[in-house]
């Protein structure tokens, strides 16, 4: 039951070329920035990665990105990474983008053992109807195209088909965590976290507090121990290490 692992890259070690990974945080909070910069270490490439956005340049997941080590991006938010947008528009990054609240939902329900649902979000878009760019050519023009979906009618409102998620691993940042893998997350680094280790088969948890079992009132707990295989302790200078996108102040 115990599975605190001594680092991170111990933990990551095992991520192979191609894997595809479920990454929490928004933007720039929350992000598992330690195992992300592990596994940059590690050196796995290919990587097929779903996380709402691909971190900005030089930071989270866009440390993987410069290096070409993405393959795949599923998410729903790409406007802070121009070396993002330089890969997608020249070809080199297959890209598929998805309604916010749909990732939410379909990493959600991968977790949960749902193969698929329907929403009404994306209907009467491309999002239903096909044709999104996935991946462009070098000449520009559009290589892969995204599927159209199947719809149905609830109630009288038409609903489109979304595929529940799930991952080879998930790499989580949380605020604390036991030895058994039960986790708390603090303010808005609860976003896309719980929802991205519920997805991963096998899922890394970062924790910037690491508590003892029974450590924990079980009416806390965001995310019982089922869901995380394995935990990585932070040093207090890791856990301080936060960064933001965008650092606005008053005139």
């Amino acid at each position: 039951m115990d599975k605190v692992r001594a680092s991170a890259e111990e933990a990551v070690s095992d991520i192979p070329d191609g894997a595809s990974l479920a990454v929490g945080g928004f933007g720039l909070s929350g992000i598992p920035d330690v195992l992300i910069r592990a596994l940059h270490g590690q050196g796995a490439t290919r990587l097929e990665v779903v996380s709402n956005n691909c971190g900005v340049d030089g930071r989270g997941l866009g440390v993987l990105l410069a290096d070409g080590r993405i393959a795949r991006v599923t998410g729903s938010y790409v406007g802070e990474n121009k070396e993002f947008a330089r890969q997608y528009l020249s070809g080199e990054l297959e890209v598929e983008l998805v309604p916010q609240g749909t990732l939410a939902e379909r990493l959600r329900a991968g977790g949960a053992g749902v193969s698929a649902f329907y929403t009404p979000a994306g209907v009467g878009t491309q999002v239903a109807k096909g044709g999104l760019p996935w991946r462009y050519a070098p000449d520009g023009s559009v290589a892969v195209a995204s599927p159209a979906k199947e719809t149905r009618d609830f109630h009288g409102r038409t609903h489109v088909l979304e595929l529940g998620i799930t991952t080879d691993y998930a790499l989580v940042r949380a605020w604390r965590g036991d030895r058994h893998g039960n986790l708390v997350f603090r303010r808005s680094a609860a976003n896309f976290n719980p929802l991205a280790a519920m997805a991963g088969r096998v899922t890394v948890a970062e924790v910037e507090e690491l508590v003892e079992p029974g450590g924990l009132h079980p009416d806390e707990v965001h995310l019982p121990g089922i869901f995380v295989q394995r935990v990585v302790p932070l040093t207090s200078a890791q856990a301080a290490d936060k960064h933001i996108e965008k650092r606005t102040v008053r005139a």
